[in-house]
């Protein structure tokens, strides 16, 4: 089974009809297409200081009960899952689409996180993990080399 990309050719019918076809030439825009932004996956930030390793995730229109974090062993996994739905009835026709959006991004953490105090923050569109080094990796960071 093959996936084909459903497209308006532009040059098919005059700008006049446009007004007449819009509701379904947003379906077919692919510019605009709802299919084309359900799968999508967030970039990370990863910055990391003496003190922990710090994630950002920019991933608006989510609320925070929509994420699951877990850490197994030594691999978190940040998913997020959201459904939608939007009806639209207009004249003799009833236009109904179902939005579903969802990731899932694993990383091997490394041996000086401290797993039971990693903590999560999800503010304007933008969720941040801190994952707090252990206390021996923070003083093991830092050491000066004497030249002989």
């Amino acid at each position: 089974m093959s996936t084909r990309a459903l497209t308006r050719d532009g040059g098919t019918l005059p700008a006049v009809f446009d007004d007449f076809f819009k509701p379904w030439n947003e379906w077919f825009d692919t510019s605009s297409n709802l299919f084309n932004r359900m799968l999508t996956v967030p970039a990370v930030n990863v910055l990391e200081s003496k003190e922990a390793f710090k994630l950002s995730f920019a991933i608006p229109g989510m609320e925070k009960d929509d994420f699951d974090i877990a850490v197994d062993g030594n691999m978190l996994t940040i998913s997020c899952q959201k459904t939608e739905s939007q009806e639209d009835k207009e004249h003799r026709y009833t236009r109904k689409e179902y939005n579903y959006s969802s990731f899932s991004r694993s990383f091997s953490l490394p041996e000086d996180v401290s797993k039971d105090k990693i903590q999560a923050n999800y503010t304007d569109g933008v969720l941040s993990l801190v994952l707090p080094k252990k206390e021996e990796a923070r003083k093991a960071l830092h050491k000066s080399i004497a030249v002989k």
